[in-house]
């Protein structure tokens, strides 16, 4: 009976074990399949992290730049929430004029300041921006020097920034520095009654330079009020208040330093109207060129005049009924004046005649007298 049932003991045991054998092959399909399924799943992650899912680490320059803090500070223009942040201000830029008048500026201190120190000068604009007042005074690199000053036509202040570099560069030119050495800066006292004195010399330079920068625009007289050390006696307007910022570079070859000129807003609203128009031209103010030429071509102008006898008022119906060889009375003389006009304006007035075979009237009085007579009579 165990011989017989051994053989088929054996019969069923491989039986089962072809059965286990299949079932692993497909086990291995699903285990490749869903291997495979994972290696795709980890492929699209990728994918989505090079393509910047919200679940991306941003780097340091990144942030910077969300945050606006990349530029320099200086001339770079503010992005990201810092931009929202200086919302608040005023542009410059809507006051276009500004840089035509400190343009202009530039030019007439680079020609005033080498006269003053008799020294090669280079005056240069930087930049033209926007500022709180109180942000502007906590950013003043100490010690310098501010100088207040009044705007009389407009009646109001501003005020004007010299560092410690341009001070000490003017100091060594006037009292006879060597050229090719860098100006000495003593550290820890304050300025000397000789340094103050030499630059307020130099502020009523660049004062009187800034009035005739203004001038073609509107006459404005800039006097110096008070010289300060200490920005919190420099106070002209309230710490929010917007104000332009103009930053000056003086060079004097291997010294030099900045100047910065700091209008508040309510000093420049007397003229804000002016400062809005945009001036197209290459020049600011009058162009003596073209007024010559104006005046050349005009003298040389044809102009057509008639010479008008007398005039009479007739209604339309009597001008209907005119027949020829009726006569149109006048209330003229033969001696009476003729009125010469170009176009509707009387321009001289004389006696008609004869000159040869021509007729010619003789000039006796100009526009001015006719123009004169007309307004008594009227």
């Amino acid at each position: 009976m165990a011989d017989d049932d051994e053989p088929v003991d054996e019969e069923a045991m491989l039986a089962e074990w072809e059965a286990m054998a299949e079932e692993g092959e497909d086990g291995g399909e699903d285990q490749d399949a869903m291997a495979a399924e994972w290696e795709a799943m980890a492929d699209d992650e990728d994918d989505e992290d090079d393509g910047g899912v919200p679940g991306r680490v941003l780097d340091q320059d990144e942030i910077d730049s969300l945050l606006g803090f990349d530029g320099d500070g200086d001339g770079g223009e503010t992005t990201g929430i810092q931009a929202l942040i200086n919302s608040a201000l005023v542009s410059y830029e809507r006051l276009p004029m500004l840089d035509i008048v400190f343009d202009r500026m530039v030019r007439m201190m680079s020609t005033s300041l080498r006269n003053f120190t008799s020294d090669n000068i280079e005056v240069s604009l930087d930049n033209i921006t926007s500022v709180r007042f109180g942000d502007y005074l906590n950013s003043i690199p100490l010690p310098a020097m501010l100088a207040v000053f009044r705007a009389e036509e407009w009646d109001n202040y501003g005020l004007m920034t010299i560092d410690s570099s341009l001070i000490y560069s003017i100091v060594d030119v006037l009292l006879g520095g060597r050229r090719g050495t860098a100006a000495m800066r003593i550290e820890g006292r304050p300025y000397t009654t000789i340094e103050q004195t030499l630059v307020e010399r130099m502020i009523s330079v660049i004062l009187k330079d800034m009035c005739g920068a203004f001038e073609p625009l509107s006459p404005v007289n800039f006097t110096f009020d008070r010289l300060e050390t200490n920005p919190r006696f420099a106070t002209i307007a309230r710490p929010p208040n917007a104000a332009v910022l103009i930053k000056l570079r003086v060079d004097m070859e291997d010294r030099g330093g900045r100047v910065e000129v700091l209008f508040p807003y309510a000093t420049l609203e007397p003229v804000r109207e002016l400062l809005l128009q945009r001036f197209m031209g290459e020049k600011f103010g009058r162009d003596s060129i073209w007024e010559t030429h104006l005046a050349t071509e005009l003298w040389s102008a044809d102009v057509e005049l008639d010479v008008v006898m007398d005039e009479v008022t007739m209604s339309l119906n009597d001008v209907m009924n005119l027949e020829v060889g009726q006569t149109v009375m006048f209330n003229k003389t033969p001696k009476d004046e003729v009125v010469i006009k170009c176009g509707d304006v009387p321009m001289i007035s004389g006696a008609i005649g004869r000159a040869g075979q021509n007729v010619a009237v003789q000039v006796r009085r100009t526009a001015e007298r006719l123009q004169g007579n007309a307004v008594s009579e009227e």
